[in-house]
């Protein structure tokens, strides 16, 4: 539960600045690797206009985004209005359907108070429209096709973004009934005016398309309060218009066959209208989409399992006919993009058109591609270990297009090569990535640093490091960096992604522990020199794998989940834990009991350093300190640092600086990476 104020006295002393003692023994590597990584300009999205003529995206500069327009090879970028850079914030880009309008959200005319809805003329800067003020955050601007209106997501009244990653509101009132705030669909005529809600207040929307038409929407909504609810979601059609009654389409929890009890999301009309595709699944995170893809009739259904037993994880799709689609997938560890032939009850995988060892996305939907109407042109944003973010953009067919931008050509990585590591464990081919020490040579040795992913419906795919947690930067201090993706990750299908239900901390842990031994077959990884650590999933195995094994001689926990059964009544998003767990913790509290690190912690003697945000929904400080509290009681070194004002995302540039600075310098000194 949340109770910030008796973090008061802890937050103070957890924030000071570095005594001298510590700045004393401080590598000065790290605030050079901490400058570098500052030194990158993110880029948030990119979307190519519908006649595939023209991009637009969100870059940061002096601090703060802007929206910059160019041609479609890049040329000619040059920022949409005339806004000063620094002054103030534009995001959330959509280009209307006649490839000269560009719809963006911005606080420039309200001093920052808020975001309003605005509209830009490619062809004349001076064009520039205010379509509406909106009192709320809003985000997936989403025009219809008939271009005579734009859908966003809107919380009317709201006081921060939807999405349990967002720092939580303050847990005051009646809970549960008080301040709840509902995101429904709005939309705003072209012309402008005041946001029309769509769809009804007893539905919290998570995503939406218009039909081909325009007259028609598909959803997928739950009843409030919605940070909790999307694991039960339903897909809704209604009419797009005000008033007007939605039906169930697909009711995971009613359905038979495989989408039983499982997630959906990223509803996609079919070009003629008649069918609705969208992904479903088993999913740990709104947002972290992956699952086979499924259809259902326009009209509702039964619907069918398209790609059962496919060896990838898809992510994201497109329509390209009615026929056929384009499709991102997590593929063993990298990007994928792949063409299907689609008939009414399978979807076949034909033309692999590129596999990448980078993460791509447009900056919404996760693994989004930008396609032009035609479908014959794309744009994404792409990154990986050895390459900073830029845009790419161009044809779409067999090979990956090229970076079209150079916003990020300064920034080269301080750490080793990257290479794609598998190995078999228990049946099971496992990949996961490894990154060399900087300077690595092979008559040394070296101490390794274990980072678990979130999830655990995820993966790591590789991408560039910000400022801020994360395990790439070790590399750049002498370690070895082991990032695995074991059984209950993407990209090896959705058997593989169930394969740690009613398991957590076991099967996986044992596939991490197989990896590492084949590492430390064939390089010089000092065993004696391990440490582990990761974030939300992985903050909780960074907790419970010391209980488990003495491998690890140095450990930091990110947001992690100490004790599955206090978690369950004190999260805000408890939803998520029966489809992992086959029951509530009311109904089987054993099976919650395995996996919590408390009942083992006894076995613990690794040096733990425990990191979470006062405002976390999805993994309440409240776990970090009872885990904290155990390693204290026996005599285990430890520290907790919890961070004002943050959620399970961190927001705060001097927070996102500080947990990295704390982590590199806990390793430091508990892992040295010169024995």
């Amino acid at each position: 539960m949340h109770r910030s104020i008796r973090w008061l006295p802890l937050l103070a002393l957890a924030l000071a600045p570095l005594g001298r003692a510590d700045q004393a023994g401080t590598d000065p590597r790290i605030e050079r690797l901490l400058a570098d990584l500052a030194k990158t300009q993110p880029i948030s999205m990119v979307q190519l206009s519908p006649d595939g003529q023209r991009l637009a995206w969100v870059v940061r500069r002096q601090g703060k985004p802007l929206v910059e327009i160019a041609k479609a090879d890049g040329s000619d970028a040059h920022a949409a209005t005339s806004v000063k850079p620094g002054s103030c914030s534009q995001t959330d880009i959509a280009w209307a359907p006649d490839s000269r309008h560009l719809a963006f959200l911005s606080d420039c005319g309200s001093g920052g108070r808020r975001k309003d809805l605005y509209l830009a003329d490619a062809g004349d800067p001076a064009g520039l429209k205010k379509l509406a003020e909106l009192n709320g955050p809003a985000q997936d601007l989403n025009w219809a096709p008939d271009g005579h209106a734009i859908g966003f997501l809107y919380v009317e009244n709201g006081t921060r973004r939807s999405s349990a990653l967002s720092a939580a509101k303050p847990a005051t009132g009646e809970i549960g009934v008080d301040g709840v705030e509902v995101q429904r669909v709005a939309a705003v005529s072209a012309s402008g005016g005041a946001p029309s809600l769509l769809t009804p207040a007893s539905s919290h929307v998570y995503e939406f398309a218009w039909s081909p038409d325009s007259g028609r929407l598909a959803y997928v909504a739950a009843q409030p309060p919605g940070d909790n609810n999307w694991w039960i979601a339903k897909l809704m059609v209604q009419d797009a218009q005000a008033g007007a009654a939605p039906r169930v389409a697909v009711d995971p929890v009613t359905t038979r066959g495989s989408l039983r009890g499982l997630q959906i999301a990223l509803p996609r009309w079919s070009p003629d209208g008649q069918r609705i595709a969208f992904i479903g699944g088993l999913m740990s995170d709104q947002g972290s989409t992956g699952g086979d893809i499924y259809s259902v009739p326009s009209t509702g259904g039964e619907p069918s399992n398209l790609t059962p037993g496919i060896g990838v994880t898809p992510a994201w799709l497109a329509w390209k006919g009615n026929d056929r689609m384009v499709v991102s997938q997590v593929a063993n560890g990298h990007g994928q993009v792949a063409e299907y032939t689609v008939a009414a009850t399978a979807a076949t995988p034909g033309r692999e058109l590129f596999t990448l060892p980078a993460t791509i996305g447009d900056g919404g939907d996760a693994m989004a591609l930008s396609l032009s109407d035609d479908r014959s042109r794309v744009a994404f944003l792409q990154s990986s270990f050895d390459t900073a973010p830029e845009i790419h953009a161009g044809p779409l067919g067999p090979a990956a297009p090229p970076a079209v931008t150079h916003i990020n050509a300064a920034s080269k990585p301080a750490w080793g090569k990257t290479e794609s590591v598998e190995w078999d464990n228990e049946g099971r081919r496992v990949q996961g990535w490894l990154i060399y020490p900087a300077g690595y040579d092979p008559a040394k040795r070296y101490p390794m640093v274990v980072v678990v992913h979130g999830g655990p419906a995820s993966a790591v795919v590789p991408r560039w490091p910000d400022v801020g947690y994360g395990g790439v930067p070790f590399a750049a201090l002498g370690y070895f960096v082991f990032m695995p993706n074991p059984r209950g990750s993407f990209g090896q299908g959705e058997a593989f992604v169930q394969a740690n239900r009613k398991d957590f901390g076991y099967g996986d842990l044992r596939d991490t522990l197989a990896g590492i031994d084949a590492i430390e077959k064939r390089l010089p990884v000092d065993d004696k020199r391990l440490g582990l650590t990761g974030w939300s999933y992985g903050g909780f195995m960074s907790m419970f794998a010391p209980t488990q094994t003495q491998r690890f001689k140095a450990v930091v926990a990110g947001a992690g989940i100490g004790n599955w059964q206090s978690y369950y009544g004190q999260n805000l998003i408890d939803q998520w834990m029966p489809p992992y767990f086959g029951a509530t913790v009311y109904d089987d509290p054993a099976v919650y009991a395995k996996s919590s690190a408390v009942n083992f912690i006894k076995k613990t003697t690794a040096p733990t350093l425990v990191v979470v945000g006062d405002r976390d929904a999805e993994c309440p400080a409240a776990q970090s300190l009872e885990f904290w509290h155990a390693l204290r009681a026996q005599g285990v070194p430890t520290s907790l640092v919890v961070y004002p004002d943050e959620g399970h995302r961190f927001v705060n540039p001097a927070h996102q600086r500080d947990v990295l600075q704390r982590t590199l310098l806990w390793f430091q000194k508990y892992l040295p990476a010169s024995p």
